[in-house]
């Protein structure tokens, strides 16, 4: 028993070493966003996605970053289901001839000042579907965009790096 107990308190705390952790500072970039989010936005970052015809990957990409390891409503961003209390709307996917009016819509319906980001390759560029007869291409042909987050699809911790960069050049903005 005393074996058992003595190992216990012996085996050190950290399952990763330094070196591993130095690759993934989670935290730190999260501690990073949230001081971001409290010094530009009062604490809480509202996004509200759209889905313009992509093909879901980015999506779920988005939506990992709700799950445990990411969580980053504890960094103050929240996804909300109305363009009306949104800060910002992430589209993805090359805009279908279907999603141009919806897309304008809810660009027009959310409050200002807004940031439009252009979520993946498709959102960007158009993807493999550029000048297809269904899609219309990049978002920025249909609303005005303020930062892409390249990747196809780009990974939740990219995505959370891409937005403290988004983050900082607001702020840097702010200073001027």
């Amino acid at each position: 028993m005393f074996q058992i107990l003595n190992k216990i308190r012996k085996t050190p705390r950290l399952a990763l070493s330094l070196e591993e952790l130095a690759d993934a500072p989670l935290e730190i970039i999260g501690q990073e966003v949230e001081a971001s989010v409290k010094k530009l936005f009062g604490g809480s970052f509202a996004i509200r996605s759209v889905a313009a015809g992509s093909s879901n990957a980015e999506e779920q990409e988005l939506t990992a970053l709700g799950n445990v390891y990411y969580d980053i409503e504890r960094f103050g961003i929240r996804f909300v289901a109305s363009p009306r209390h949104a800060d910002a709307i992430f589209v993805s996917g090359p805009v279908s001839r279907n999603m141009v009016q919806g897309l304008r819509h809810t660009y027009e319906a959310m409050p200002t000042p807004r940031l439009v980001v252009a979520l993946g390759d498709g959102a960007i560029q158009g993807g493999v579907f550029r000048d297809s007869y269904a899609v219309v291409n990049r978002v920025a042909d249909i609303i005005p965009v303020d930062f892409n987050i390249p990747g196809d699809p780009p990974s939740p911790r990219q995505i959370l790096v891409s937005l403290l960069t988004l983050f900082h050049d607001l702020e840097r903005q702010e200073d001027r």
